[in-house]
């Protein structure tokens, strides 16, 4: 497996998230709730590896945090996309949809061959 590839299947939480949070900020478990009811529950991020991705993209200057009250008046922080995470958003983006689609080529594959 290339680097690439490798860090393109690590990077699927980063981009998730940095998704998440393009239409403003979220808390950490808003984040986690647009990523499973976007997916439509296909996709559930565990709480542990959500952390770990916000606190390291953060480190990157990929996103930046506030402290503010959750909307069950509970003190939570947001975070909220810079340039260089909207950057990183883009290009990801594009790397992960070309990746998808050469899956998908290969996936159907089969149907094609038993076409031919």
């Amino acid at each position: 497996m290339s680097d690439e590839t490798l860090n393109l299947l690590q990077g699927t939480l980063d981009i998730l998230v940095l998704r998440s949070l393009l239409t403003g900020p979220l808390h950490g478990y808003a984040v986690a709730r647009w990523i499973r009811e976007t997916s439509e529950d296909a996709l559930r991020i565990e709480e542990g590896a959500l952390y770990t991705a916000l606190h390291r993209m953060e480190k990157r200057k990929w996103l930046r945090s506030d402290w503010g009250l959750s909307e069950n008046n509970r003190k939570a922080k947001y975070y909220s996309l810079t340039e260089r995470g909207r950057q990183e958003l883009e290009a990801g983006a594009l790397s992960w949809t070309r990746y998808a689609e050469a899956v998908f080529k290969i996936l159907g594959a089969r149907e094609r061959e038993a076409a031919s």
